[in-house]
């Protein structure tokens, strides 16, 4: 693929590498599938500037990874944004997309007076989750918020995890065209570091915040060089070449990147997608009692399941679930 080559590049995510910096990277745009994620509740906007940021990342993180199956990130915080939760599944089918979902768990009644949204989600957690499917041990990774942004977490999250130097740059927010309603469109860049062994990195601790790792901890000599370059150059950009659409991914590495030999390889498209069923739900429900099946059941004599992803809405027959409905079911089987 050239880089003059264009293409739809909404809800896309294009990989490329720096031959010269020995870095990879991906450049994002998401458009129609940030809005359908976000059109699922009524976000305040700050909780849904924390979503469309988590969104973001996690088309970043999924698209780095050979992903059989799906990635998830999880933001956990003791301040009004209680849980961000996305989930990246790997496309079902060759030249298909990958399907995308997230929501926020947030209490309204401390959103406001906050100076930025990442100030919502105070103390807590940054999670990443890799699930490869069946006969696989998913894997966890873990390291606290920290930083000023959702962004530096995660680049937190590979230097001390993964001992990977990471950069991202990333912009979102509404958009209004005449004569149209507003929606929600982003985009970003990453940049990471090939991966390597890396002698460099200090086993009693890092210069980042808390003793956390960060890339001058991890580099030393022309890698250090490179890496330097590469996100000076990045500096430069500017949010409206980020979002597009005016500006292709493949013009904005040429603008930004052309002397370190950028590459670039197939886009891979992305949409929204929710993995929930009713068979689903009903698997989840059957770990409790009828007693605790009774306690669920409405007025309406059924038992009720919102997704907290998509709003699909279920209605069971609270005699098949529970225990005793996965007993039935094996009996039947």
């Amino acid at each position: 693929m050239t880089l003059g080559s264009q293409i739809a590049w909404d809800d896309t995510v294009l990989p490329f590498q720096l031959d010269r910096a020995d870095v990879r990277g991906r450049v994002v745009r998401l458009d129609g599938a940030l809005d359908r994620i976000l059109a699922q509740h009524d976000y305040p906007t700050p909780i849904g500037a924390l979503v469309a940021e988590a969104a973001l990342l996690t088309a970043l993180i999924g698209q780095t990874i050979k992903l059989r199956w799906r990635l998830s990130l999880q933001v956990r915080g003791n301040g009004a944004a209680r849980m961000i939760a996305t989930d990246y599944y790997a496309p079902t089918e060759e030249g298909g997309p990958s399907r995308m979902r997230a929501y926020a768990n947030f209490d309204p009644s401390l959103v406001d007076g906050a100076e930025t949204p990442f100030d919502l989600i105070g103390d807590g957690y940054f999670v990443i989750v890799l699930d490869q499917g069946d006969g696989m041990v998913p894997y966890q990774g873990i390291t606290p918020i920290s930083g000023t942004s959702l962004s530096a977490c995660a680049e937190t999250y590979f230097a001390q995890s993964e001992q990977l130097p990471t950069r991202f740059e990333l912009t979102f927010g509404l958009s209004q065209a005449p004569g149209q309603a507003p929606h929600w469109r982003a985009g970003g860049v990453m940049l990471q570091h090939m991966p390597k062994a890396s002698p460099f990195a200090k086993d009693s601790g890092g210069s980042g915040e808390g003793g956390l790792l960060a890339p001058a901890d991890i580099l030393a000599g022309d890698d250090e060089e490179n890496w330097t370059r590469v996100n000076v150059l990045l500096d430069t950009v500017e949010e409206i070449e980020l979002v597009g659409p005016t500006v292709h991914p493949t013009d904005l590495l040429v603008r930004l990147f052309h002397e370190e030999g950028p590459r670039v390889f197939d886009p891979q498209p992305v949409a929204f997608g929710c993995s929930c069923s009713a068979e689903k739900v009903r698997q989840s429900l059957s770990i409790y009692t009828q007693d605790d099946i009774a306690e669920m059941v409405t007025d309406a004599g059924i038992v009720t399941a919102d997704c907290q992803f998509c709003g699909a809405h279920y209605e069971f027959d609270p005699q098949e679930l529970g225990q005793h409905g996965a007993e039935v079911d094996g009996g039947r089987a």
